[in-house]
């Protein structure tokens, strides 16, 4: 693991305690320009974890609570008339960030989710016909509770498929939990959580991980993987082009993290299940989560994996 790179989640395991993994798994996100579902009950740490995140990486974070009530222009901003200045001026929302925590995603309505497909896709926002960039680095963490379901609108494929990875970061063990008890017993480590990486140095770590070489039979595994979804009896829409694209900018990145300036099948086989098991669509109808995960892990150990000298 890169020195800086590890310097980050160490920094991060200051506030949440046991999850490295998913702390590595959202900086891969974060260096391939995705974003990322975190699914989990209330309580787990998901808005910790988005905090401590942006304070490491020297960043702003903006933070959505979702509601039924809530519409797009909530997210995205409006125009307000200024009396002063005898016109009206924009008055962004709080999509325009670093880091936008998307809290209970799945309370606000399916207009308003489909108001941060546009930010998502296009890293731009429109208002009132005029276009507006995002600022670089644009990462969007969107929760969700899978055990509350009243009151909640369920995201539609073409929303989920917006997301590269989605995760879960569970409960802690009883070492885990002894630690974090230890950790806050006097104080919150957040309040002197400091930054161990600037803006500009992670930036300067996307475009290096956007020019991580791929070697041919690399992207051909990445094909035959994303073509083993679509022959599945029980799912009757496999993995888009979209997705094996996801997974390629994702092991480009984890490639670039580990210091390695070309991607093994190692990288592809670790992250394809958070990236591909929440794209499936199953014949059967709503699948869980697990079984989507349970069906990646058996097309892994199926899928020829290629050995080669994948440096040239």
């Amino acid at each position: 693991m890169r020195e800086e790179i590890q310097k980050v989640i160490d920094n991060v395991g200051k506030v949440i305690i046991g999850k490295e993994g998913i702390t590595r798994k959202l900086l891969a996100a974060i260096l391939a320009d995705g974003h990322v579902l975190l699914e989990d009950v209330p309580g787990t740490g998901k808005t910790k974890l988005a905090k401590s995140l942006a304070a490491s990486l020297g960043i702003r974070m903006g933070r959505i609570q979702f509601t039924p009530d809530m519409l797009p222009a909530d997210i995205t901003g409006l125009h307000v008339y200024s009396r002063e200045k005898e016109r009206f001026e924009l008055k962004k929302g709080p999509v325009f960030t670093n880091i936008l925590l998307a809290d209970e995603i799945n309370r606000a309505t399916p207009r308003t989710q489909a108001g941060l497909l546009e930010c998502m896709e296009e890293k731009q926002v429109t208002i009132d016909g005029e276009t507006l960039k995002l600022e670089k680095p644009f990462f969007v963490i969107a929760t969700q509770n899978p055990v509350e379901t009243a009151g909640t609108f369920p995201l539609p494929e073409a929303q989920t498929d917006r997301f590269m990875m989605k995760l879960s970061m569970g409960f802690p063990d009883r070492d885990e939990e002894t630690a974090i008890l230890q950790a806050y017993s006097q104080k919150d480590p957040l309040e002197e959580l400091q930054a161990v990486m600037t803006k500009e140095e992670l930036l300067s770590l996307k475009e290096e991980a956007a020019r991580v070489y791929v070697h041919p039979l690399v992207a051909g595994y990445l094909a035959d993987i994303a073509g083993a979804t679509r022959k599945r009896e029980k799912v009757i829409a496999g993995v888009s082009p979209r997705g094996t694209l996801a997974l390629m900018r994702a092991a480009k990145a984890l490639a670039c993290m580990e210091g390695r300036g070309f991607v093994i099948p190692d990288d592809v086989k670790e992250l394809a299940p958070d990236v591909l098991a929440h794209r499936l669509i199953f014949s059967f109808g709503n699948s869980r989560q697990e079984d989507a995960l349970r069906l990646m892990e058996e097309i892994l150990a199926q899928v020829p994996v290629p050995v080669e000298d994948f440096e040239r």
